[in-house]
């Protein structure tokens, strides 16, 4: 009997033991979720429950939208467009450049007196963009067609040139130019003002023992000089007309083309604009080279055989005033663009 009862007790014990053995063997889906959280937890900068991979992918998609206004900022139809002075560049309908008037009231303020410039309908203009946006506005109309930058600098007298003057010009311009080509020839340290072929013409004139050096001559030594010393003067007179005529390069120098030479000279030389009148000997509102040549003086075969204005194009003018280009085998000089600001001091010696 007593073996009976221990036989039952351990069945009893078997059966309350079996199902303790097989529990670690059943997935709880709840014990598993403490797991997941610190996985994401552990990555710092990250936040709670985010996938990283959607945070880069969206870091991608910002750059891209980047990108994108960049590239719409790049392709302003006006960064390209270039207006000529006094007009602005503005997009029409179709998103298509187009050049107008510029309003002479949106021009930066003048900083001082020697930003005015004067017209030729002798007004004092703030700057030379309200003249050009003037001027601009006044297109296609007679008053318009008649006004030109006329100098720098505010509105003034202007003595009148007489005739023993206007002779005396030439002089003095000469030897001016010449002083100027080697002011750049002594300062073009980096190769940017003068061209290698223009070096070479002007190394002669400044190791040449004969040239005459800059200063305040007479009016008789400057005579003097151009006569024993022709060949010093020819190169740096025809070099002038080159730099002036660019808009376009036709042979011709129109009246704004002189503008970056006269305009300047005016208030020093009250003889300069009756002198580019009478280089105009055919009363065209054109300056040929060899009218240019004959008004400082140089032999009409220099015209043909010096080397300012070598041929790309031969031009002829006609008795019609028309323009005929004839393809070249020669090429021309080609000139720096560069602004050089050179003193132009007036000699008032008069001639004995």
């Amino acid at each position: 009997m007593r073996v009976w009862i221990v036989f039952l007790l351990c069945l009893a014990g078997k059966a309350l033991a079996a199902p303790a053995e097989e529990e670690p063997v059943v997935e709880d889906p709840a014990a598993e979720e403490p797991v997941m959280e610190e996985a994401v937890v552990i990555e710092e900068g990250d936040e709670v429950g985010v996938n990283p991979v959607q945070v880069e992918t969206g870091e991608e998609e910002a750059f891209d939208e980047a990108i994108d206004v960049e590239e719409v900022i790049t392709e302003n139809p006006c960064l390209n467009h270039h207006c000529k002075k006094g007009k602005v560049c503005e997009v029409d309908d179709t998103n298509a450049p187009m050049c107008v008037c510029q309003d002479p009231t949106t021009c930066p303020a003048a900083v001082g007196e020697f930003e005015h410039v004067c017209g030729t309908d002798n007004k004092t203009y703030d700057s030379s963009c309200h003249f050009f946006a003037t001027k601009c506005a006044l297109e296609g109309t007679k008053k318009g067609h008649k006004l030109h930058l006329d100098y720098i600098g505010p509105c003034k007298y202007i003595a009148p040139c007489q005739e023993n003057e206007l002779k005396e010009f030439p002089l003095r311009m000469r030897d001016w130019l010449k002083n100027v080509l080697v002011t750049l020839y002594e300062r073009d340290e980096d190769n940017n003002l003068l061209t290698e072929k223009q070096k070479l013409r002007v190394k002669k004139i400044y190791e040449n023992e004969k040239r005459l050096q800059a200063g305040d001559h007479s009016l008789d030594l400057l005579a003097l000089d151009f006569e024993k010393n022709y060949n010093m003067y020819i190169f740096p007179v025809h070099w002038q007309f080159g730099q002036l005529d660019q808009h376009p390069v036709d042979g011709y120098l129109t009246h704004t083309e002189l503008a970056p030479l006269r305009a300047p000279l005016i208030p020093m030389e009250h003889c300069t604009t009756n002198f580019f009148e009478m280089c105009d000997a055919d009363s065209d509102k054109y300056i040929a080279l060899e009218e240019w040549a004959q008004c400082f003086g140089l032999k009409e075969r220099e015209c043909s055989e010096d080397l300012c204005y070598l041929q790309q194009n031969t031009l002829f003018h006609l008795n019609n005033n028309q323009k005929l280009y004839k393809a070249g085998n020669s090429h021309r000089y080609s000139y720096s663009n560069c602004t050089v600001r050179v003193t132009y001091v007036k000699n008032n010696n008069k001639k004995r």
